[in-house]
């Protein structure tokens, strides 16, 4: 027997559910590329998008996935046998630097944990030794959509200048951004890449790529450079050339109407609604965990991510529990990958993303532990309904909100 008939929830970390809003605005004609209203639209994404990064640096729109905009930022300001240092936390910032390393960079990786952030104090040693100034870049994601770490982003640029280091500083937002604060400015990042298809609850296929002053002295002299990704080329008048040919014009229309949804709900507000969430998310997994069974991959509160929260699963296949919810409940789980692939499931909560959606994922989860005998904890939806109804409460007012890397950074004046 199957409840699943009704609409069905994607919990998977990308890509995420796709608003009304914004199907709708595909549903429309192509426009001429040359003149005229795309370039009005290209003009106005380019601006939003600076708000959302929250930076005055200059940003580029690509047709591609999360990858190539990896590509775009590491083929813009490197040249072949230059050095970059990854800082690892799991599958992603690995990636981009075996992206690098094909592209011809001589890539060293520092250490890390699938289930903690990157060190900054490694981060500094490791360059203090770096006396020679070979490490030309240092990259890593604020979030790593298959551990869920969340990194520091200000701590590691911090460690960098205690360093003394010049190297650039680059950092994935592709789970991060409009899901959690985020300072490109403020922060000191040199290099932000991202994508549509997570926080920014477009279709998958757009990449973006925000490069500061520093990045673009570096772009200057950069060798891996190639025409379609190439900064320059893309600053030039003519409007089709930002894209390097036709603009991917519905989808740019999908990202029109989701960045007007971030704006008019208010960027701090959107992070606050991740958080929120996500401290549900854990609350209700903390509860399940009671039963030795499930239990967080992330150690650390304040390192857990507010977008997605992979649960370990102990004796039993993580794949009972999300074929019962996506057969039983029409609820699709991610599933775990690299190396927690076969170990664990993924929760998404991020995007266009709500309470009752939250709660319902989390009602097949621990629907699923039930009617197949698995050990946990009693009461985890209600941790979650418990915790968010205090933290909205109409009587008490704001709470005190858990402590999260990156909160508290100094706001920038409007773009």
């Amino acid at each position: 027997m199957t409840v699943a008939n009704g609409r069905a929830l994607l919990a998977i970390p990308g890509p995420t559910n796709i608003p009304d809003r914004v199907l709708q605005a595909m549903i429309r004609p192509a426009e001429e590329i040359y003149s005229g209203a795309m370039v009005g639209l290209t003009d106005s994404l380019l601006s939003d998008l600076q708000k959302v990064f929250r930076t005055r640096a200059r940003t580029y729109i690509y047709a591609a996935n999360g990858h190539g905009g990896w590509e775009a930022a590491i083929s813009n300001v490197l040249s072949r046998g230059d050095k970059i240092l990854v800082l690892a936390s799991g599958r992603f910032a690995i990636g981009w630097g075996d992206m690098a390393r094909f592209m011809g960079a001589d890539v060293e990786i520092l250490e890390g944990s699938w289930r903690a952030s990157v060190d900054p104090a490694a981060v500094e040693e490791r360059l203090r030794r770096d006396t020679k100034h070979e490490i030309k870049a240092v990259i890593m994601v604020q979030i790593d959509t298959a551990s869920g770490v969340l990194n520091d982003v200000q701590a590691v640029r911090k460690a960098i200048d205690a360093a003394g280091h010049p190297a650039l500083y680059m950092v994935d937002g592709v789970a991060s951004l409009a899901c959690m604060p985020y300072e490109m400015d403020a922060w000191g990042v040199d290099v932000t890449m991202s994508a549509a298809q997570k926080g920014l609850m477009t279709p998958p296929g757009l990449a973006f790529v925000a490069a500061n002053d520093k990045a673009h002295k570096a772009h200057q002299t950069a060798n891996m450079k190639t025409l379609y990704w190439d900064w320059t080329a893309r600053q030039g008048e003519q409007h089709y050339m930002k894209y390097c040919g036709t603009p991917p014009e519905h989808l740019l229309f999908a990202l029109r109407a989701a960045l007007d949804m971030i704006l008019e709900e208010g960027l701090e507000a959107v992070w606050k609604r991740h958080q929120l969430l996500a401290e549900a998310t854990h609350a209700a997994v903390s509860k399940w965990s009671e039963g030795q069974v499930l239990s967080m991959n992330v150690l650390e509160g304040a390192q857990r991510a507010p977008s997605v929260t992979p649960v370990l699963v102990q004796g039993v296949s993580p794949e009972i529990i999300a074929d019962y919810a996506q057969k039983i409940c029409g609820v699709t789980l991610g599933s775990g990958i690299g190396e927690l692939s076969g170990k664990a499931f993924r929760i998404a909560h991020m995007g266009h993303v709500n309470a009752p959606m939250v709660i319902g994922t989390l009602s097949a989860i621990e629907m699923a532990l039930a009617a197949n005998n698995i050990p946990h904890g009693a009461g985890g939806v209600a941790a979650a309904i418990a915790h968010l109804a205090h933290k909205t409460s109409v009587h008490g007012g704001e709470h005190a909100e858990t402590p999260r890397l990156g909160v508290g950074a100094p706001e920038i004046a409007p773009v």
